[in-house]
């Protein structure tokens, strides 16, 4: 395992909607926490255990998740990260999605006239392999909440900033050593430009875009974007125009 602290992003692909594409978790380490930040789709365990390895960070140091939301490119290994674990591995999230993750509550985006909306376009076959996609069961439990403002005692400290919109318990999370804003969808990015979360997928838009508000309060250095990846290029720069424009 590497010594002191770091961060880097874990590329996957994601096979969804018949189009392929690379989500980014994060990983944040020290020499007494292992953090993950997201979970990928289903069965992407090995994936993550050899992207943490390549990070020289192993897998079996691996401290505690913290899930930005509820939604199954995101929650969907979780499962077989605890049970692959030989030690208890910690979960958090926010409290609005919690009941979601632990299988209490439907994914919201299960939802019939959404999931037809969303995918209307596609042929049967390919909607029924999504569909059994977002019906996996996540069977896990989230250990400890966590809520706006909290700043979690790991890796040099790390702000919970609560960005509702995309999702009802959409959390976002500041690294306060590298200023780094993980962002998880309460942003995109695409040639490393940043702009508010894919409308398609949001449950409400309104809301979404007044939560990037709050970033505007950080000195950012660089953004983790789920879709669209790490971005360097004038962040604090560009958020403050995109706020402006909403």
């Amino acid at each position: 395992m590497k010594i002191a602290s770091g961060i880097e992003t874990i590329e996957l692909v994601m096979d969804m909607m018949g189009q392929k594409s690379v989500i980014h978790p994060a990983l944040i380490w020290d020499n007494n926490e292992v953090l993950l930040v997201d979970t990928g789709i289903p069965g992407q365990l090995e994936e993550i255990r050899e992207a943490m390895e390549k990070a020289g960070v192993s897998f079996d140091k691996l401290t505690k998740v913290i899930l930005t939301h509820q939604d199954i490119d995101h929650v969907g290994s979780l499962s077989g990260i605890i049970k692959a674990a030989d030690h208890h591995i910690e979960v958090l999230a926010h409290e609005d999605d919690k009941p979601y993750i632990e299988g209490d509550k439907p994914l919201i985006k299960m939802n019939p006239e959404r999931m037809a909306n969303m995918f209307e376009s596609l042929p049967e076959e390919q909607r029924q392999k999504i569909k059994a996609l977002f019906d996996t069961p996540i069977d896990a439990k989230v250990d400890n909440t966590i809520s706006d403002g909290d700043v979690l005692p790991y890796c040099g400290g790390i702000t919970v900033i609560f960005t509702p919109g995309h999702t009802p318990g959409h959390i976002s999370l500041y690294h306060h050593q590298s200023k780094t804003l993980i962002a998880g969808d309460a942003l995109v990015a695409e040639n490393s430009v940043l702009a508010g979360p894919s409308p398609r997928a949001t449950i409400d838009m309104e809301m979404a875009l007044q939560s990037i508000k709050k970033f505007t309060e950080f000195d950012i250095e660089t953004v983790v974007c789920y879709h669209g990846g790490v971005v360097k290029d004038n962040v604090n720069q560009q958020l403050s125009a995109l706020t402006e424009s909403l």
